[in-house]
């Protein structure tokens, strides 16, 4: 008997039986690779995945008697194998599947590797000598000549290489989830606990969830439902939900600030999803500021179980061993959710990354509604992967797109090479040309230099107004001077104060603005993509056309007061230059200020992102990774690893600290060093409130100093990094790194 999983100090008549995993994994991949017409390519990959494992070899190691054993190169080797014996209708087209497949059964417990060139790449692999497989297997597995050619078009030359690539990674991603699918269940059974994490199909609940949806949106039904504001809301909300019934594709939704694109954008996705029978309904956000707020609203309107929240700064992939029992416990969310809220940075790295544990969810981006929130932030270094990677989903795997936000980028195929086909009747709402019109409530102004003393003088002339600056030292800096000089309510906020308390800020805020109370508040950036805050007056240091029309969008929100008398005045810093990318977004607005009377209507944002786009040029995929994934005849030269590594979202050099300032904080701490610890990832999404990203050097200052420590570095490495110095953390501004060297060691507080 040739086993796939073993239970050890138990007989081995209760192992799994290879051919019963072979067998279950074939069939879960069918059917996570059917959902885009590729169900042979699937139920192969499943069937062969695990194939080296009929090897006396491989069944000793299991028993625990023998070294490590490549069990994957086997089955890679064997599908091209069998797929250049055939002599079907197909087997041409089949041969060139197989050797796109082969990698994501070679690589699925290590990762996709490249075709060629480097170390473990599959022409490699492939020649590797590997140990001789049993004669059995043929017996038990069935091998007819493979059809794996998909039911999807590849015509277009234009993509036809990424296109085949990218089609490799869905197999990929239905093989790997459908592995650790059948092993979970196996071990499950094995020790009769229940698996507790399967989520309700979106078609099951969706009427119930729009019955909920039209229950909210009743309840806030109110004396001011009849203002101008609130009635051009609901007519954006009737144009939006009326056009749910299109075909699936790509569309924009260009709402003004204000004009409640959130909840217009929620009543498309469900209303979308039930005409069209799509599977889910994944919301990408691109700041982790925000994301709990937006999923607390969804969580308000669907349910708390209809909802998964699955963003994390700390890194969870570092614990996933795939030879280990261990992988079923730590393994990543597999977005199977009816509703996921996630983040940018998610989306798109798992959409290009080679690792098994990201890509596992890749499939269930098919026959979904994607919503991208503030689609403009799109970082402009992987610009043209991401648009490539939203168009594959769109064109070949019946997705629907939507690009949400209320600055526009200019991302149609007309206007932008390798664009998107953003043709008539892709816009969601009613003319937003004339929703902008309607929904004008600032002035602009731009002043050039306004040094610190000038812009606390401008800020002591009012009792609310709102300062943005581009760098976290300017915010702070601004905040200690204006505490200097006596100014009232005066309120800092940037990512040096941890979600939990820029949280408790906000609030605080909020009561001020409303009550009249003085509120002056000094922040960076992150307060302007989908932070609901109402200032009568706003200051807003230069940068490109898109930021500064989002800080414009937290002055005179809800159109309470005169147009003439809501200023958002912008300015340069001459204590505090740009970073020089901010600069440049600057001088781009420079550029197209004269062409425009409004600077904040949707012609002039379009204009401002093709001189962007024009000025960028080829750093728009700064890295090539569209230039990494080539046909050469009919072999496949693809780089999956080596574009895996080197994708990144963000270009940060950060690290995150745990700022434990309550007990709850604590008791997760506490959880992960216990002898029965939590799972990782739990612990890691349980701290993210607590979580505050340092500076790489900086945060190698604080543990040499002994500020910083690692939970129980002996189990998870250095992956939870965790405050000890107490004083180091302000409430009011957060985390001063920069003080490290002038404090000791607090052992007061180990």
């Amino acid at each position: 008997m040739f086993h796939a999983h073993s239970l050890p100090g138990r007989p081995e008549s209760e192992w799994q039986p290879l051919s019963d995993h072979l067998t279950a994994v074939s069939e879960l991949a069918a059917d996570a690779a059917g959902k885009f017409g590729a169900a042979g390519a699937g139920a192969w990959a499943g069937r062969l995945h695990d194939l080296g494992k009929y090897t006396e070899a491989y069944q000793r190691r299991i028993r625990g008697t023998g070294p490590k054993v490549d069990h994957a190169s086997a089955g890679a080797r064997m599908l091209v194998e069998l797929a250049t014996a055939a002599t079907t209708r197909t087997a041409e087209l089949d041969r060139l599947v197989a050797r796109i497949v082969a990698h994501a059964i070679a690589g699925h417990h290590t990762g996709l590797p490249d075709s060629l060139g480097t170390a473990g790449a599959l022409a490699e692999r492939m020649t590797n000598d590997l140990a001789a497989l049993d004669p059995v297997w043929r017996e038990e597995i069935a091998t007819e000549p493979p059809r794996l050619w998909p039911d999807l078009d590849f015509r277009d030359p234009g993509v036809r290489d990424g296109a085949l690539a990218f089609f490799g990674r869905m197999v990929f991603s239905a093989l790997v989830d459908a592995d650790w699918r059948d092993t979970e269940a196996f071990y499950a059974r094995a020790e009769g606990r229940a698996i507790d994490r399967d989520w309700p199909k979106l078609g099951t609940v969706v009427d119930g969830l729009l019955a909920r949806f039209d229950a909210h949106m009743g309840s806030l039904a109110g004396p001011e439902s009849g203002t101008p504001l609130n009635m051009l809301r609901a007519e954006i909300l009737a144009h939006v939900r009326a056009g749910a019934g299109r075909e699936p594709g790509l569309f924009t939704l260009t709402v003004p600030t204000g004009g409640g694109k959130t909840l217009a954008s929620l009543a498309f996705a469900l209303e979308h999803a039930r005409r069209l029978g799509l599977d889910r309904i994944v919301y990408a956000i691109p700041f982790t500021s925000i994301i709990e707020q937006t999923a607390a609203v969804f969580r308000d309107v669907l349910g708390d179980d209809m909802v998964l929240e699955h963003h994390s700064s700390l890194d969870e992939t570092k614990f996933v061993d795939p030879e280990s029992r261990d992988k079923l416990r730590l393994a990543m969310e597999d977005w199977a959710a009816p509703v996921v809220v996630t983040t940018n940075v998610q989306l798109f790295e798992s959409l290009w990354s080679h690792k098994p544990s990201r890509c596992r969810r890749l499939h269930n981006l098919a026959r979904a509604v994607i919503v991208l929130d503030e689609a403009q932030t799109i970082p402009l270094h992987v610009l043209r992967p991401c648009v490539a990677a939203i168009r594959e989903l769109a064109a070949r795997y019946g997705s629907s797109v939507v690009l949400c936000t209320a600055t526009q980028p200019a991302l149609d195929a007309e206007r932008f090479e390798g664009g998107l086909a953003l043709g008539p009747g892709r816009e969601l709402a009613p003319d937003p040309a004339r929703l902008h019109r309607a929904l004008v409530r600032v002035r602009l102004e731009r002043v050039g230099d306004l040094d610190d003393e000038a812009l606390l003088d401008a800020l002591e002339g009012v009792a609310q107004g709102l300062v943005v600056v581009n760098s976290r030292a300017h915010a702070l800096a601004l905040w200690r001077a204006a505490r200097a000089r006596g100014l009232t309510g005066v309120v800092h906020l940037s990512t040096r104060r941890h979600a939990r308390d820029r949280q408790t800020a906000l609030a605080a805020i909020r009561v001020a603005l409303k009550t009249g109370a003085p509120c002056r508040l000094i922040a960076t950036s992150l307060v302007e993509a989908g932070v609901d805050i109402d200032f009568p007056r706003v200051w807003r240091a230069e940068a490109g056309l898109d930021q500064i029309v989002q800080a414009a969008g937290r002055c005179n929100r809800e159109g309470k007061n005169p147009v003439e008398e809501s200023i958002v005045t912008v300015f340069r810093a001459p204590d505090h230059p740009s970073p020089r990318e901010i600069r440049s977004f600057a001088a781009d607005l420079g550029r197209i200020a004269d062409r425009h009377d409004d600077l904040t209507a949707p012609a002039a944002i379009a204009d401002y992102f093709g001189e962007v786009y024009w000025r960028k040029g080829a750093d728009l995929d700064r890295d090539h990774v569209l230039e990494a994934f080539r046909l050469s005849g009919r072999e496949p030269d693809f780089c999956y690893r080596t574009v895996g590594e080197r994708f990144r979202l963000v270009e940060s050099e950060m690290s995150p600290v745990i700022v434990p300032t309550d007990e709850a904080a604590r008791a997760v701490i506490r959880a992960l060093a216990a002898e029965n610890p939590i799972p990782p990832g739990v612990g890691a999404r349980r701290l993210q409130p607590w979580l505050v990203q340092v500076p790489r050097k900086a945060f190698g200052e604080l543990v040499a100093l002994g500020h910083v420590r690692f939970v129980r570095e002996d189990r998870w490495e250095q992956q939870f990094a965790e405050l000890i110095t107490s004083r180091l953390y302000d409430p009011d501004c957060g985390l001063l790194w920069e003080e490290a060297g002038d404090l000791g060691l607090d052992r007061a507080i180990i």
